[in-house]
């Protein structure tokens, strides 16, 4: 069983909150807009990184990171992209990966908006952790984690950072 923490759009914000879920968690999960390098190596100190880069990174996260990362953790395939589109009609690119590739979870950011769900069209649970920075429009700055195993998803909890023009 691994503990899995997924991030999004953090546009190089991060703060002691955010680190405290990563050090709690086996795998942290970043689906794009990451915004530095720094971020990413702060990650890596505490736990196993895994992360797309999104349409604000730069092109050094670009030549660190991929588009899109096609994993499998405790027998489950993942997707992980940055922009999905909406479920179950998502983007060109998205469609023909579910399609060749078959994850049976999806990980994407991009909108700012939190969502799980289950896409029945595609066989997959679409997750968006929403966004832990503090640039953009969305509320409430967020999180999510849960537990896999190779029986399934457990434990999933979301978490809220606090109010995105405040520190958490």
């Amino acid at each position: 069983m691994k503990k899995i923490l997924l991030i999004s759009d953090t546009h190089s914000y991060f703060d002691e909150t955010i680190l405290k879920y990563v050090k709690d968690s086996d795998i942290t999960i970043h689906a794009g807009d990451v915004g530095s390098e720094k971020l990413i190596n702060t990650i890596r100190k505490h736990t196993l990184f895994i992360g797309v880069y999104g349409n604000i990174d730069d092109n050094l996260i670009r030549s660190t990171l991929k588009k899109n990362e096609i994993i499998t953790i405790e027998n489950h395939k993942f997707l992980i992209t940055h922009i999905a589109g909406k479920s179950p009609n998502y983007n060109k690119k998205v469609k023909k990966l579910i399609s060749d590739e078959k994850p049976k979870i999806l990980i994407y950011g991009h909108s700012h908006l939190l969502k799980v769900e289950f896409d029945k069209k595609n066989q997959l649970t679409a997750i968006n952790p929403g966004a832990a920075g503090k640039h953009g429009f969305h509320k409430k700055r967020t999180m999510i984690r849960f537990r896999i195993s190779k029986s399934g998803l457990s434990d999933m909890e979301i978490i809220e950072l606090g109010e995105r023009g405040k520190l958490s």
